[in-house]
């Protein structure tokens, strides 16, 4: 993994080697990191990207190799000096006695308040507007140790942010919070990176933030740093098929999303869906164990990731093309042997006229099952 040599380097490890108890996990890691950046680890569980954030936070020993911020050696930053340039938050929880979430956040001025902890104007300024960002005022006074798992991880959010670091690690900030904090959480580390030039860390499981988020994108496999690159080159089908293991076609870059595996079977049932009108289709049938046939879809409609993923069959057409004779006679054997038909589409097109015959020729046969997305499911036949 390699890029240094960057002007503007803030941060940069050079032949580092990291492990537990003088035992090497990951070796030869070599990133620079500039000012105003996002870099994000990703990669299975295990992999080692606590382990890199634990050493890089000098929570951890480096085994080998060399850590530098702002061109010093982290050898020779003391740790005060160190708490004034980074701020860390790992999953480990921390269980404070007796303290306010107000008192935790002011916690995170510590290096600049001295043993005493008396906070000066300037402090206070810090602590207020750190709280704000994470809309903790509301629970200021509370007990730490009474707040719900997503609060607490804002709280500590506020206390890193009112350290005023120039360097955020973070170990999956995004855990705990439901999905209006994790897009808050994202646009104030985004706001924070422009506006104040702070250098974000992390290790991220939610893909589709990452893709959407990260400036570099670091991935680390079971057998150490596997690649190292932009979001639109680590995030392709094929490689975060690969890089986590997954059966292909489960990860689609477009989505950013994950898809769980097909029902194992003949096709049971025949779905006739295109622009975005069968995804949710697919996936209930998947989810009830139906295993099922998908068509006719164009290979650039929004339905053919989410089809690829989940169908047993699939009639897929080259996109931009009109159906041919081939695809339509096999979309209509792969019907006749299901005799079930859900069709999602309600406005047929130029490009999907075949789709139309299809519809037609199933609610002439009597094999249209009448089943408007978010109502009665369909008929198990006894499954």
């Amino acid at each position: 993994m390699s890029r240094s040599g960057m002007q503007d380097a803030l941060f940069s490890a050079k032949e580092l080697a990291v492990g537990y108890n003088k035992k090497i996990l990951i070796d030869n890691i070599n990133i620079s990191v500039n000012k105003g950046e996002i870099i994000t680890l990703i990669g299975p569980n295990g992999a080692g990207k606590s382990t890199i954030l634990k050493t890089i936070a000098a929570q951890l020993p480096m085994l080998s190799g060399n850590i530098f911020i702002s061109g010093k050696d982290l050898r020779n930053i003391s740790s005060r000096e160190l708490a004034k340039t980074i701020s860390v938050i790992m999953t480990a929880r921390i269980e404070p006695e007796l303290m306010t979430c107000y008192d935790v956040i002011r916690s995170g001025r510590y290096p600049y308040t001295g043993q005493l902890g008396i906070l000066s104007d300037n402090d206070k300024i810090a602590i207020a507007e750190s709280m704000k960002l994470m809309s903790v005022e509301s629970i200021a006074d509370r007990d730490f140790s009474r707040i719900s798992d997503g609060q607490r991880q804002r709280v500590m959010l506020a206390r890193a942010i009112c350290q005023e670091p120039d360097i955020l690690i973070l170990d999956e900030p995004t855990s705990f919070l439901d999905i209006h904090y994790k897009l808050e959480l994202l646009t104030m580390l985004k706001r924070l990176v422009t506006m104040k030039k702070i250098s974000v860390i992390m290790s991220m499981h939610e893909l589709d933030l990452a893709q959407r988020i990260s400036d570099l994108v670091i991935c680390v496999s079971d057998n150490g740093i596997d690649k190292c690159g932009a979001p639109e080159e680590i995030f392709t089908d094929e490689y975060i098929n690969k890089l986590y293991n997954i059966p292909a076609a489960s990860y689609y870059s477009g989505y950013g999303s994950v898809e769980l595996e097909p029902v194992a079977g003949k096709p049971e049932v025949f779905v006739i869906a295109g622009g975005g009108t069968g995804v949710n289709t697919f996936r209930r049938l998947q989810r009830m164990q139906i295993p099922f046939a998908a068509g006719i879809i164009h290979e650039n409609d929004i339905d053919f990731p989410a089809a690829s993923a989940l169908a047993s069959e699939i009639i897929a057409e080259k996109a931009f093309e009109p159906v041919s004779a081939h695809n339509f006679d096999r979309a209509v054997w792969f019907m006749e042997g299901c005799r079930r038909v859900i069709c999602c589409i309600g406005h047929f097109g130029t490009l999907n006229c075949e789709n139309k015959r299809l519809y037609e020729y199933a609610r002439e046969k009597g094999w249209l099952e009448e089943n408007p997305e978010g109502q009665r499911p369909i008929s198990t036949n006894g499954r």
